[in-house]
């Protein structure tokens, strides 16, 4: 049974930083894209970062790009989420996703159409 397990929300001033860990368990994650999404109260979830399991080819959706990183630990099946700079409309639920893939192709990792899903984490981002 996979399990995605977030971690790391919580209330920053504007301008703070927080990490976001994903713990993923259950398989093996060879051929996965592992995803960052958000979704804010009224407002659609979008797709802030993607990469591959592999560590390579990463997404980022406009708005977040210079200030996010997302990175993975294979040897601890565990992705990142890295969140410099952070600003009040970053504030959402952010959920951790994955996804089995053909090849590892970044043009299509912001597609909502993730296999897994955790439970999701509060990030609150006070101005």
């Amino acid at each position: 049974q996979v399990q995605l397990v977030e971690s790391g929300g919580g209330l920053v001033q504007a301008g703070g930083s927080l990490r976001l860990s994903c713990a993923a368990s259950g398989r093996t994650f060879s051929m996965y894209a592992m995803g960052w999404f958000r979704q804010a109260p009224g407002k659609e979830r979008e797709c802030v970062a993607a990469i591959s399991w592999s560590g390579g080819s990463p997404y980022y959706t406009d708005s977040v790009k210079g200030r996010f990183t997302v990175s993975i630990d294979n040897a601890k099946n565990t992705q990142y989420l890295q969140m410099n700079s952070l600003k009040p409309e970053d504030t959402a639920v952010y959920y951790c996703a994955a996804k089995k893939v053909d090849t590892y192709y970044s043009g299509n990792y912001y597609l909502d159409d993730y296999d897994y899903w955790g439970q999701g984490t509060q990030v609150t981002v006070s101005s």
